[in-house]
């Protein structure tokens, strides 16, 4: 019924006129050409949709000495946000969550061409959020010229118990630049005709701007400072894991991006494994092999198939863990450098400690 492989030229709905998945509408795509305006908490003339809607701009900032991000999310019975920023010289860290019932002042549009807003306040729900803490945090994604403004402040009301000294409160405004002819990851992961994600990934965007940790604004270092994008819309399954990779770089003196995904799209038929080089996407259509120890995210992760070879040491882990009942989270995102080959298109890219992430997911949501 599906087919994963296809390649998506023309825009096309992501759902069909009762509220399911179009079966057309599965493929990948290399700019974003489906219209998720079917995906809300509306029913659509399906049962059982509300509380399976999902949607979320993620966005990550990476540069030698400061990773950053911000997500903006509607998951329908509550919007998910969060703020944070790592200090990789110091292991400083600030680490900021909002979770509003019902979604609450999250606005997020079915299409990456309009802007995306979203602020809110911390909020236990009678449950408890370890990692991120609560403060006080708000997030703006907003399209611009040459491509998409991201700016977030926040404010720990605890000092992160990963930090070895505090840090209060952090800003950034950062420009993520694509340039009209980059290309993305589009991918429409069928589980079923009632349950279905699409996904848009896009690596190696180079950013610009600052961030401010307290009193202290650092400008992003240009040609070394790089943003990474996963946009969702979709309805999922309650319980749900993943593996989600990452890097943008530098290989012998051409823009270079690396996605690699796992477990998700498992007997889909749909992957989402990609290189970028010079802003133009190659799919890798093969299954990724993640070897790594669960629990030691100080170990090293393995990441290969007949076209890919990569390994990745670790610098730090994110961890994240959300227990709200019935929504609940454990993440690790572990980064760190990665290294080995990637073969594209009869070409081979040596990766050398390239910085980047993997991650281990775990949703009840």
């Amino acid at each position: 019924m599906y087919n994963g492989e296809r390649e998506i030229t023309t825009p096309i709905s992501l759902t069909a006129p009762e509220g399911g998945l179009n079966p057309d509408a599965a493929g990948w795509s290399r700019h974003p050409l489906h219209d998720t305006s079917g995906i809300g908490s509306g029913t659509g003339g399906i049962r059982d949709v509300w509380g399976r809607n999902k949607r979320w701009e993620y966005w990550l900032v990476m540069t030698p000495t400061h990773l950053m991000s911000l997500t903006i999310s509607d998951v329908d019975y509550a919007s998910s946000h969060t703020v944070w920023v790592y200090e990789i010289p110091t292991g400083r860290r600030l680490d900021v969550a909002a979770i509003v019932p019902f979604a609450r002042g999250a606005v997020l549009p079915p299409s990456l061409k309009d802007g995306t807003r979203a602020r809110g306040g911390s909020m236990s729900l009678g449950g408890r959020v370890r990692e991120p803490g609560p403060g006080r945090m708000r997030a703006f994604i907003d399209p611009v010229e040459d491509g998409t403004r991201l700016r977030a402040e926040g404010q720990i009301a605890r000092r992160s118990r990963n930090s070895p000294t505090p840090i209060e409160k952090v800003r950034f405004d950062v420009v993520a630049h694509r340039s009209p002819d980059h290309e993305s990851l589009g991918v429409v992961v069928p589980w079923s005709q009632k349950r279905f994600q699409y996904t848009v990934k896009e690596t190696a965007l180079p950013a610009s701007g600052w961030v401010e940790i307290d009193d202290e604004r650092v400008e992003l270092p240009a040609g070394e400072s790089w943003a990474i994008l996963d946009h969702g819309r979709g309805r999922w399954p309650y319980k749900m894991e993943w593996n989600w990779g990452a890097a943008s770089g530098w290989v012998n003196k051409a823009a270079v991006g690396l996605q690699f995904g796992g477990k998700w799209t498992d007997g889909t038929g749909s992957r989402e494994n990609a290189a970028t080089i010079d802003g133009r996407l190659y799919p890798i259509h093969e299954d990724i092999t993640w070897d790594y120890e669960f629990g030691n995210w100080d170990g090293r992760w393995h990441l290969h198939s007949p076209s890919v070879d990569v390994w990745l040491e670790p610098l730090w882990d994110h961890d994240a863990v959300t227990d709200l009942g019935v929504l609940a989270m454990k993440a690790h995102q572990v980064f760190g450098y990665f290294s080995g080959t990637v073969v594209v298109d009869g070409r081979e890219l040596v990766i050398d400690n390239m910085l980047g992430f993997a991650e281990d997911v775990r949703n009840r949501w």
